[in-house]
């Protein structure tokens, strides 16, 4: 099938890349130029593992390419996706311009005469699917007009805008997890179709059928267990509540870290290990064992944005969320917890040297977004506090996105520990639960590995001749 993806962020690449993957021709567009043109390079605007290679299969096989010409993309295609960015406002509500510019230019696009299906799957408030149909109808109806004036000054009407095409737009929301994006998209725990037509169904339908029913073959990097051999389950809904699936399911994940560390936080009151507490919780099938790991809290892209516009959406129906209010502000002070442990060993931070292992939100990514990091280090400069960091992979994006942050950056962990008081452990990375601890602690003038992940063994930090403290532990 022919197909376009506009939008060449993580969601939009992710989702052109194993498009095409499953044998369709498909077209990725975006109108920054700049990375457009390093795609064509083959170079990667972030990083995402396997996604060069997944790109590079689908390139030289002639299933993929890359442009900036979005109505030339949309005439050779049977099919549109929309994966364009949706930032918060000022007040938390998700800004739906980059949508509704994208939604015209389709219309304005569209040949006539045939089928064509908008698939949404960026994320956005309720109720924008179905004004992606309006838009998109109401740019298409606005062309159609214009070639009728057109034929009706002595010109020949364009003979593919001479016919009203036929439009339908579907929810169809991403649930992709940065450093894991690709086997999400090929080997989903579900797939949810927020669509009011059956035949615009039998298109998605077809298109995913490969992934439904796991007759793809997986990429070389990518290992698969039996638990992708039963077909994938198709939820088939309407488009508000396909909406409302997306913003609640990032809530719910966040608010089980919140949970977490909020059970941290009594546990270090108590005298008991939010360790073994989250497993045990964990083994109970009602709750399960994912996103119950207590730390330095959540970042990224998707949790904070969709919680605020998740506020944004009940308070404008009249309702107060106050679950969703916690759960955010829980976060936001539990970045806050790290320097005030810091403060308690220490005393004065003014001039001590804090080294953070860590500066993307979570592991297998260079997304910066949000990142507790940021939010770390900030507080320890005020404080006084001299910041050096590693990252085995986001450290420049971090330094451009915080150019304010005065932090020396390092080119490894025992770099970063050289003559520092104390360790932090901000983002798990595998390499750092590999750490040699006593090479480390010879390196520091201090004794101090704050584990911000609770990822480390405490007995084991201890016997290198660290002084180790955990979250909830």
């Amino acid at each position: 099938m022919n197909i376009c993806v506009i939008g060449a962020g993580y969601v939009g690449l992710v989702t052109g890349a194993c498009l095409a993957y499953l044998e369709n021709q498909v077209i990725c567009v975006d109108s920054d130029q700049e990375k457009i043109a390093q795609l064509k390079r083959g170079s990667m605007p972030f990083y995402e593992p396997g996604l060069k290679s997944i790109i590079n299969i689908c390139v030289d096989a002639g299933r993929l390419r890359f442009t900036v010409d979005l109505a030339e993309a949309v005439r050779e295609s049977t099919v549109s996706f929309i994966a364009v960015g949706t930032p918060p406002l000022s007040n938390g509500a998700p800004d739906i311009s980059s949508i509704c510019k994208v939604a015209r230019e389709i219309g304005a696009a569209i040949g006539g005469g045939g089928l064509h299906v908008v698939v949404n799957k960026s994320t956005v408030p309720v109720g924008c699917t179905r004004l992606i149909g309006r838009l998109v109808t109401e740019a298409a109806q606005a062309r159609l007009e214009y070639n009728a004036a057109v034929a009706r000054g002595g010109s020949a009407a364009i003979e593919q805008y001479s016919i009203a095409p036929e439009v339908v737009v579907i929810s169809n929301p991403e649930f992709l997890r940065e450093g894991s994006a690709i086997y999400d998209m090929l080997y989903p725990d579900r797939i949810v179709i927020g669509s009011d037509s059956n035949r615009g169904l039998e298109i998605i339908q077809q298109i995913y059928a490969p992934i439904i029913n796991r007759i793809l073959a997986p990429p070389d990097f990518i290992e698969t267990n039996g638990e992708t051999a039963s077909p994938v389950p198709l939820m088939i809904t309407d488009p508000v509540s396909a909406e409302m699936i997306k913003y609640s399911a990032n809530a719910f994940l966040a608010t089980k870290i919140s949970f977490a560390n909020e059970i941290a936080n009594i546990c270090e009151r108590v005298g008991a290990d939010v360790v073994q507490v989250m497993q045990g919780i964990g083994l109970d099938k009602r709750i399960g064992k994912e996103f119950l790991r207590s730390g330095v809290g959540w970042g990224g892209s998707c949790f904070g944005k969709d919680l605020a516009a998740l506020k944004v959406l009940a308070e404008q129906n009249d309702y107060h969320p106050l679950l969703l209010q916690a759960t955010q502000q829980i976060n936001l002070n539990q970045r806050l917890i790290v320097v005030e442990k810091l403060e308690a060993e220490l005393g004065d931070l003014e001039g001590r040297t804090v080294a953070l292992l860590g500066l993307s939100f979570k592991p297998d990514t260079d997304d910066v977004r949000d990142a507790p990091s940021a939010a770390v280090a900030r507080e320890l400069l005020s404080r006084g506090a001299l910041v050096k960091a590693f990252d085995p992979v986001a450290s420049a994006n971090f330094r451009s996105s915080y150019r304010d942050l005065n932090i020396a950056y390092t080119g490894s962990a025992e770099a970063a520990a050289e003559a520092a008081d104390a360790v932090v452990i901000v983002t798990d990375w595998p390499q750092f639960k590999a750490l040699n601890l006593r090479a480390l602690a010879n390196k520091m003038r201090g004794s101090i590995l704050l584990d911000g992940r609770n990822m480390l063994n405490p007995s084991e930090a201890i016997r290198a001749g660290l002084r180790y403290i955990g979250i909830g532990r």
